[in-house]
């Protein structure tokens, strides 16, 4: 039977671990339970001594995805559980998650409805990045950004270097395991309201993260897919832009030339960012 291995990670949320942890070791008496501390300044710590949970604490605030990728290089078991801890996943649903795990997928992500988001703003954007992530892959993205999975330990490692230290550590390993035909599941769950301080929008950072996370999405997976519309795109505007200028001054201007230029040397890059991740996706399995 597969040992499985519970990792939260963590910052300042003291006040929803107290009443989750108890129910998560009810609900998985027989998994190891890490709580990997991101710097917090409330007691998560002496909290997790106190119920007898390990508690794997950094002396300054690294990231969600760095408390991630701590978790599963000190974590023992063969199957990774990973929950978010702010109250938001029910424990006695990862029995669910491990079922389908044992159905023959790699990894089984818990995927929350619409009403499920923590905003109208954040339903919409991760609406868009399911949206071209499954345009990307050709399989039926559900939640790309959930952080409520169940991952066979040995493959979510073999991505460890390339998971950020930051907040799309989910949306990184989703798309390595489509990239390495690695099988992956969706299980509905129910989201709750999270305890504690809920997340204000920031309409600059988040805009700009959405963005990043977009051209992020396409270059993990098939970045010529990116890059061949919009060489196309400049293609079609540099023949477009000749048509008008021959028409009227009969003349190749340099703005045609300029935009001709451009298609082959987007087309040229998408060409070696192509055999780039081909590359790196190698070595991963390597």
């Amino acid at each position: 039977m597969s040992k499985v291995s519970i990792i939260l990670p963590a910052k300042n949320e003291a006040a929803a671990l107290g009443a989750l942890l108890p129910k998560l070791r009810e609900a998985q008496p027989k998994s190891e339970i890490i709580v990997v501390d991101d710097g917090s300044t409330d007691q998560t710590p002496e909290l997790c001594r106190r119920l007898g949970v390990r508690c794997l604490s950094s002396p300054y605030s690294m990231g969600n995805g760095a408390a991630i990728k701590r978790g599963a290089r000190e974590a023992t078991g063969d199957i990774l559980v990973f929950m978010d801890a702010d109250g938001q996943h029910d424990p006695h649903l990862i029995e669910r998650l491990l079922s389908r795990l044992e159905a023959g997928y790699d990894m089984v992500v818990g995927a929350r409805s619409r009403e499920g988001q923590a905003s109208i703003h954040r339903g919409l954007a991760n609406s868009l990045y399911n949206r071209l992530a499954s345009w990307m892959t050709g399989h039926k993205v559900l939640d790309l950004t959930s952080g409520f999975r169940a991952v066979r330990a040995g493959k979510f490692k073999e991505f460890l270097y390339l998971l950020p230290n930051g907040f799309s550590y989910p949306t990184t390993v989703t798309m390595a395991f489509f990239r390495s035909a690695y099988g992956v599941a969706y299980e509905p769950v129910p989201v709750y309201q999270r305890v504690g301080t809920v997340s204000h929008i920031r309409p600059l950072k988040d805009g700009v993260r959405f963005l990043l996370i977009i051209f992020k999405i396409a270059t993990l997976y098939s970045p010529l897919k990116l890059f061949a519309p919009t060489a196309f795109l400049f293609f079609v505007m540099g023949l477009a832009y000749y048509g008008y200028t021959y028409s009227t001054v009969h003349r190749f201007t340099n703005m045609s030339a300029l935009l001709f230029s451009a298609a082959v040397i987007i087309f040229l890059i998408g060409l070696v960012s192509e055999q780039i991740t081909s590359l790196v996706y190698s070595k991963s399995r390597g």
